[in-house]
């Protein structure tokens, strides 16, 4: 996902922080199901829907709500008319955020990339840049953070166990293929062990 962003300059919400070098975009990007958010606070439509991405976002990344941060990234294409309207409006989202310096020609390039004519739009994509889905902001509306559940299994990451908090008081709302997937990761971390403790005794 990187090499979507290769000589790109990505801006931390909020702060000074610029991520440019490959290595940290290779660090802020990789094995992550990546968001570009297409919007503006000045639109209607995304001031209804921006609330509830900035909590699906919170829902799935902040330590309150998840036993382990989900392996999501979002980053804000504006549309916003002004660099001040833009600050004003990434303020009141998630520090989490990345966004594209105001007025990168870069933004009209995503937009005609992944055929965005109109806000608000959230594109989901894989690590190697493929789209999961076109624009989510539906499914975000009727999923909720549920339905990060099968970007992941689209996206094939590298396995984190992630499970939502509420998983552990609410059993019924486990994905169907959470036990295949827990059984994955315990047998892919006994296999990690075993090898290392071969390792081990072949270098005593």
């Amino acid at each position: 996902m990187a090499a979507l962003f290769s000589g790109k300059v990505l801006v931390a919400n909020r702060e000074e922080d610029e991520v440019e070098t490959e290595r940290e975009l290779v660090g802020a990007l990789e094995n992550k199901v990546l968001l570009l958010y297409f919007g503006s606070g000045q639109c209607p439509r995304c001031r209804q829907f921006s609330p509830l991405l900035k909590d699906f976002f919170v829902r799935l990344t902040d330590q309150f709500y998840v036993e382990r941060a989900s392996q999501l990234v979002l980053v804000y294409v504006s549309r916003d008319e002004t660099e001040e309207q833009r600050s004003a409006f990434l303020r009141s989202m998630p520090r989490r955020w990345l966004a594209l310096p105001f007025g990168d020609r870069f933004n009209r390039e995503l937009e005609l990339r992944f055929s965005v004519s109109e806000v608000p739009a959230v594109v989901v994509l894989k690590p190697n840049g493929d789209v999961i889905v076109g624009n989510a902001v539906e499914e975000i509306r009727r999923l909720g953070p549920a339905c990060f559940r099968n970007w992941q299994e689209a996206a094939e990451l590298v396995e984190r166990n992630f499970r939502l908090a509420e998983d552990f008081d609410d059993p019924a709302r486990r994905s169907l293929t959470d036990p295949i997937r827990r059984l994955k990761y315990k047998l892919d971390k006994k296999k990690k062990k075993e090898g290392r403790e071969e390792e081990g005794e072949e270098s005593s």
